[in-house]
């Protein structure tokens, strides 16, 4: 029986990848990419052909973004794995009959090689823990003196500097099948679902609410990356800032229900979304999540606009 280690970063006994690593997109214009993502308050680092998401103040790439013709598209899903479980995790894949594949040619060769049931690849990488070990840190608030009001100023606001990576979710042509094969070959474990419709999966070792998770669609896809800020104000200000910048499309300012984050959602230039995300839960390694199982009126929010109807558009493989 696997232990719970109180008050650490590791589930002893369990192995399983502990972080969403790096995502990686393909999108036609390589100069559209990197303003929408330096409007959005990520440090973007232009290099020949691509485009590195870093936050400001971590040293961590969490996406890259490389120049193709044609439609946006996913590229691959990286996980990092403690370098002491890769080789229980590749005893496991090969007792599981899960074959591993050639490295993706935009990647460095590096780590092991899959494609899940849609044929995503998904590298495998021995590393450091990236994801968080507890729950994102919030801004204090501001002071509040008798007789004077409490809200930030509007000139002073200045911008919104997401933290860091918090997760990703793909459109999946088969939601249960989805979560089984990140269950099995990743150790990922169920959050919570909609039914067939959405479900999210967090990681064995401490993760938020979700570091992956999956809406159902006739094929595969990217919908969005969702990002760590620092306050429901940093929530505001940041689509307010994106909007003034001409990304008006989006949805949101919200609250969702399953995850219980605050959110607001901005369209790229490829129909695909980047979040500004706070207060999401936090489900540490020493405790045991029982999943539910929501009502479809709560798969999405609890309060906050409806949300768009070219929200849930997989524009990869939309005609």
């Amino acid at each position: 029986m696997e232990a719970l280690t109180k008050g650490t970063s590791r589930r002893n006994g369990v192995t399983a990848v502990h972080s969403l690593n790096r995502f990686v997109l393909t999108v036609p214009a390589l100069d559209e990419a990197e303003r929408f993502y330096t409007e959005f308050g990520l440090d973007v680092r232009r290099s020949s052909g691509r485009i590195d998401l870093h936050t400001f103040g971590h040293p961590h790439c969490w996406g890259t973004i490389c120049e193709a013709p044609g439609r946006k598209k996913l590229q691959y899903l990286s996980f990092g794995v403690y370098e002491q479980d890769l080789e229980p995790l590749l005893r496991e894949l090969d007792r599981l009959q899960i074959a591993r594949v050639s490295a993706h040619p935009l990647s460095d060769n590096s780590g092991v090689w899959l494609r899940d049931p849609d044929g995503n690849f998904v590298q495998i990488v021995g590393a450091a823990k990236v994801s968080p070990d507890g729950p994102a840190l919030r801004a204090p608030p501001p002071p509040h003196p008798i007789g004077r009001g409490a809200a930030p100023s509007r000139s002073a606001a200045g911008r919104v500097r997401p933290r860091c990576l918090s997760h990703v979710l793909l459109f999946s042509s088969d939601v249960p099948r989805s979560v089984q094969f990140y269950g099995e070959a990743l150790g990922l474990r169920l959050s919570d679902q909609s039914g067939e419709l959405i479900a999210f999966m967090h990681g064995a070792h401490g993760s938020d609410h979700h570091m992956l998770a999956f809406v159902k669609s006739d094929g595969p896809g990217y919908h969005h990356s969702s990002w760590h800020v620092a306050s429901i104000d940093d929530v505001g200000i940041g689509r307010e800032h994106m909007a003034a910048c001409g990304y008006a499309r989006g949805w949101g300012v919200g609250r969702h229900v399953i995850g219980s984050n605050y959110f607001a959602y901005v369209q790229d230039p490829w129909g695909s979304f980047a979040e500004f995300s706070y207060d999401i839960d936090f489900i540490p390694a020493d405790v045991e999540w029982k999943p539910g199982d929501y009502p479809a009126e709560d798969s999405f929010y609890v309060w906050g606009p409806p949300p768009p109807d070219y929200f849930t558009v997989n524009h990869e493989i939309a005609g």
